[in-house]
């Protein structure tokens, strides 16, 4: 999941995804019994455990959060990558999602030409099948921007000036 890190870095992501795949049993657990004591009458008690069910989603949220900026951080450390670039390795579909169109607005209003994109050749993905990357792509149709993948078919450039994406510049090397 971690692009650039060290074991430590990549312990405390599994840490905080694995706290968050707990919350989520729990979760489906309380939801589980509290439809049980719904249709055996026990409204009361299905209340309760659909509260305590909330709890553990919003734990559970809470957690995916951390790990999701926690990631994020060590894999665009300065340094771990070029200005010009972003590394989403690592997110889940929709936290990447999310990052990304953050970035490409404040990327377009500093009038950054271009963007890399690093979306992983989904080694990390069941089956192996890319999960960020068309995500990307969708993001990038639905705001008009042309994009085309790169050499290394883990990353993606994007032109973030409404021309063609062809023969995309190579990512400047990191500043210091």
């Amino acid at each position: 999941a971690l692009n650039h890190s060290s074991s430590d870095a990549e312990a405390e992501y599994d840490r905080l995804r694995d706290l968050a795949r707990q919350e989520a049993a729990k979760r489906s657990s309380c939801f589980d019994r509290a439809h049980q004591a719904y249709e055996s009458g026990d409204g009361a008690r299905a209340h309760e455990l659909s509260e305590e069910g909330k709890a553990h989603a919003k734990k559970m949220d809470q957690y995916n959060k951390q790990a999701a900026e926690f990631i994020f951080r060590e894999n665009n450390a300065e340094g771990r990558v070029a200005g010009d670039t972003i590394d989403l390795h690592g997110l889940y579909v929709e936290e990447a999602e999310d990052v990304l169109e953050m970035r490409i607005r404040a990327a377009q209003r500093q009038g950054q030409g271009h963007l890399h994109v690093i979306v992983g050749r989904g080694n990390h993905s069941r089956n192996h099948v890319q999960k960020i990357k068309p995500r990307v792509e969708q993001v990038c149709q639905e705001l008009g921007l042309q994009y085309t993948t790169e050499e290394n078919e883990g990353r993606i450039y994007v032109n973030l000036q409404g021309g063609s994406a062809q023969n995309p510049p190579q990512p400047h090397a990191p500043q210091y």
